[in-house]
């Protein structure tokens, strides 16, 4: 029997066990099943969207990314560079201390990349961001959490925002279920992924959120098969 969908689960009551104890090793196990989760999901092409469409500058575009797990968006982001011959200095920010080392040994190619250690609202970075870009990071936030991460991306990118994360429904639920018993993928990401899209948005959750934060002139937009996505540029 399927759950209900109306209403998002809090990250509180349903827990993720990638959230809880593990290895470094079952850590970035359960990366890798995640980042093939994304590439067969074609995950990165919201982001990538959005970053084609803003206005080009002479200065390098200082790139954050929140939450930057196995560091998957951003090596993406690099190559995306380095194709369109657009300027970049990438810097990566994750609470978990095992994201860095295991992004670091990811980055095989040795892209330039900085990844860091800590919370984002107390690092001082040295240098003004001009984008904040999160990907799979706001489900693991309640909502007064994701109401002060909204205030603190307006505050602090100069160019704009945007949240690339899931889409919670019927649909996403079942094709990930399907997908990770195929695959096989690791234990805690058969658990976690359906949790994670049980804890996800729909675009009235993201609404109210932007309101309860004051920001406006998000734009929130669905892409398939399961991403919702809200940003915004300056």
């Amino acid at each position: 029997m399927l759950p209900d969908f109306t209403e998002r689960a809090a990250p509180a009551e349903l827990p993720e066990w990638m959230d809880g104890p593990c290895s470094y090793e079952e850590f970035r196990d359960c990366l890798l099943d995640i980042d093939a989760s994304n590439r067969w999901s074609l995950g990165f092409r919201p982001t990538l969207a959005w970053l084609n469409a803003l206005p080009r500058q002479k200065e390098p575009l200082r790139i954050l990314d929140v939450g930057f797990g196995s560091g998957w968006m951003l090596r993406r982001i690099a190559r995306w560079a380095r194709r369109r011959r657009v300027a970049v200095e990438l810097s990566g920010i994750d609470l978990n201390p095992y994201a860095a080392r295991a992004a670091e040994a990811f980055n095989q190619t040795r892209l330039p990349i900085r990844f860091l250690t800590g919370n984002a609202f107390a690092m001082d970075m040295g240098q003004e961001v001009d984008v904040i870009l999160s990907s799979l990071m706001a489900h693991h936030l309640e909502a007064p959490e994701l109401i002060a991460f909204l205030r603190w991306m307006e505050a602090t990118a100069r160019h704009g925002w945007f949240v690339n994360d899931l889409y919670r429904g019927a649909a996403p639920y079942c094709a990930f279920q399907t997908l990770a018993r195929v695959a096989r993928f690791h234990r805690f990401v058969r658990h976690d992924g359906p949790v994670s899209i049980r804890r996800s948005f729909r675009e009235g959750d993201w609404r109210s959120l932007c309101a309860g934060a004051g920001v406006e002139n998000a734009t929130i937009q669905r892409w398939f098969p399961g991403r919702l996505c809200v940003g915004r540029v300056r």
